[in-house]
């Protein structure tokens, strides 16, 4: 490790070692982990780097801190985070990071691009198992095998790790005293939601207006998204969760992570009604005070990652109609439905090459739309000339009637007020 750690100059020093949030944050994986915490205590042992743990629900938290996992934990100095998204998100505070000094971290979270964790595009970060995580913050070191290397103890002893134990499932069985579900009233029809009209962090949602059910002409493209695309590209995290209540706002980072196809830049497009590049969002809102609607080209796998609905809610609360790409992440898929956009893949991916910069669609089919039935596009580019272009979509009958209300909910309010 040692080695490649020299040709890709990443420190070889970890400043802090993360377990948990959604993912490897199981009873499990925190017993596995604790077991290398209490062989660190009972070895008088100390961790070099900063420890962090966070449960991967509100009853493994109860669970853990029960059967006294969490103490082991706190008797290594760890600090125990809130059973939430936490540091994968970068919704922490961490100390030094606006430095954007380079470092290297270690966690078992998903993810790891740059500017994940703690919005430090010089931050190095490491992906391993809990175990593993827990054996390197004891060591501080990136290229320490707990295997064959030995550590230092306060005593100045030369101490070993032993291989780390684990219970799939706690002995006792899961617990938990307040599970965070509240169950709605019977009657709802007079309850009343007041949020202020100058809050930046809430905002009451206002319906998307139904298709018109006509064919969807003259939009613009807004961005034709190179290589890959995950919802932080298109929704980015950080300190831009604390809007997650506002939808006016935290559109404001709408697909600034997204690479433009004609210029390599992120949140750097041209609008077609000026002339002009300008950030997307901006851009986007200029189309939508001029009414037109407007696509988004991507690439393989777009929308891979989170599963978070803001990626799909906030093109369409600026006005974006249509996200036309090679292949969709399943999940974001389904979320551009349940919003009422229209998701839809190229039938033949070469013709991701014909779309350009001040390209207009026409959708010439669009009224016919059914499942099983392709659609198609005409593709007018600034010189006049035209493309035809054949795409394809994964709707259902349901789901082609979400596309008709506008959104899923607006079909779920409409049919129980017919009840």
């Amino acid at each position: 490790m040692s080695t490649v750690a020299k040709e890709n100059d990443w420190p070889l020093k970890v400043e802090w070692g993360l377990i948990g949030s959604c993912t490897n944050s199981s009873y499990e994986d925190l017993s596995r982990a604790a077991s290398i915490a209490k062989q660190a205590v009972d070895k008088k042992l100390v961790t070099k780097a900063e420890f962090g743990i966070n449960p991967g629900s509100e009853q493994v938290r109860y669970t853990a801190e029960r059967d006294g996992l969490l103490t082991i934990f706190e008797d290594l100095n760890a600090k125990i985070f809130t059973n939430a998204c936490g540091p994968c998100i970068g919704q922490w505070a961490r100390e030094g990071a606006d430095k954007q000094e380079k470092n290297s971290i270690i966690h078992s979270f998903n993810r790891n691009f740059s500017k994940r964790n703690d919005g430090n595009p010089n931050t190095h970060a490491f992906v391993a198992s809990p175990e593993m995580v827990a054996a390197v913050a004891i060591s501080g070191r990136l290229d320490f095998d707990p295997v064959n290397d030995t550590l230092i103890n306060q005593n100045g002893e030369e101490v070993k790790l032993d291989p780390p134990t684990g219970m799939e499932l706690p002995p006792l069985g899961f617990d938990v005293k307040e599970n965070g579900y509240l169950a709605p009233v019977e009657d709802g029809s007079s309850v009343s939601i007041k949020v202020s009209e100058t809050s930046e962090r809430l905002q009451l949602l206002t319906p998307f207006k139904p298709w018109n059910g006509e064919n969807l002409t003259g939009a613009k493209l807004l961005i034709k998204a190179h290589g890959k695309c995950t919802t932080d590209h298109i929704s980015m995290a950080g300190p831009w969760l604390r809007f997650r209540g506002h939808l006016d706002n935290i559109s404001n980072n709408c697909l600034i992570g997204a690479v433009n196809a004609f210029n390599e830049k992120t949140n750097f497009v041209k609008n077609q009604l000026t002339g002009e590049y300008g950030g997307v969002p901006d851009t986007q809102r200029e189309y939508k005070a001029a009414g037109i609607e407007t696509v988004v080209v991507g690439d393989h796998n777009y929308g891979e990652g989170s599963s978070r609905e803001h990626a799909a809610m906030e093109p369409r609360f600026l006005g974006v109609k249509v996200v036309l790409v090679k292949s969709f992440a399943r999940i974001h898929e389904t979320n551009l439905k349940k919003q009422g956009m229209l998701g839809i893949t190229f039938s033949n991916e070469s013709d991701y090459d014909l779309i350009q910069e001040d390209d207009t669609f026409n959708f010439i089919d669009l009224v016919d739309f059914a499942p099983g039935k392709q659609l198609t596009i005409e593709v007018i580019h600034n010189d006049g000339s035209k493309d035809t272009i054949v795409t394809n979509h994964t709707y259902n009958v349901q789901q082609i009637e979400w596309f008709k209300e506008g959104s899923a909910l607006n079909l779920i309010k409409k049919q129980n007020a017919a009840q």
